[in-house]
């Protein structure tokens, strides 16, 4: 097992489909994606288990859309000229994960605010530390967020950093449940479970 295994094998507990799902994640994080056709090159019989395990989370999205580019929205097809792509953060746990053997967020999320020239760069690991405490079932409201924000003084920047916690793949809109979003009176977000490990299932 190598490092990116190992790391992920802490995350998932899913054995041998682990170590697959770090073979495919470790080619697709250096080119920001893959096919199916690639994938099944790789691991064979494997490749809808892997795809499955990667997608729940959210470590392979499909670039496929039905109306929007939410998490949710995307379709789920395996077949060999569809693609699923690394979100940002994703790229960078891996990079991280296959030098150190270690799944670590914290660190994945100052490197990559701090790529992206995020002036606030050293406080996004507690904003995001924040979002995992005030989520549930990794959702959280827009209200939350701004929570989160004020308490760090970043209360101004609240959309900036929305818009930059979407780009990053750390959150991804929710669409799909109109009815929860007008019941809660704010946009809801998806947390990125790669991200929240052990943080949010209350």
């Amino acid at each position: 097992m190598n490092k990116l295994g190992k790391a992920l094998s802490g995350l998932l507990s899913h054995g041998e489909l682990t170590n697959r799902l770090a073979q495919v994640l470790a080619r697709a994080s250096k080119r920001g994606g893959v096919s199916y056709r690639e994938m099944e090159k790789m691991v064979n019989n494997d490749a809808e288990d892997v795809l499955l395990l990667g997608n729940e989370w959210r470590l392979l999205p499909p670039v496929r859309i039905l109306k929007s580019a939410a998490w949710e929205d995307r379709l789920l097809v395996a077949k060999p000229e569809e693609l699923y792509k690394v979100p940002n953060i994703v790229r960078y746990l891996v990079e991280d994960a296959s030098k150190t053997g270690h799944w670590n967020p914290e660190h994945a999320i100052t490197e990559l605010f701090r790529d992206m020239g995020e002036p606030n760069w050293e406080q996004i690991p507690k904003l995001v530390e924040g979002l995992g405490e005030q989520g549930k079932d990794y959702r959280i409201t827009a209200s939350q967020i701004k929570t989160v924000c004020n308490e760090l003084d970043l209360g101004d920047r609240v959309d900036a950093l929305i818009a930059e916690l979407k780009g990053s793949g750390v959150i991804s809109p929710k669409l799909g449940s109109l009815a929860e979003v007008s019941r809660a009176g704010t946009p809801i977000y998806e947390l990125n479970p790669s991200v929240f490990v052990n943080r949010t299932r209350k």
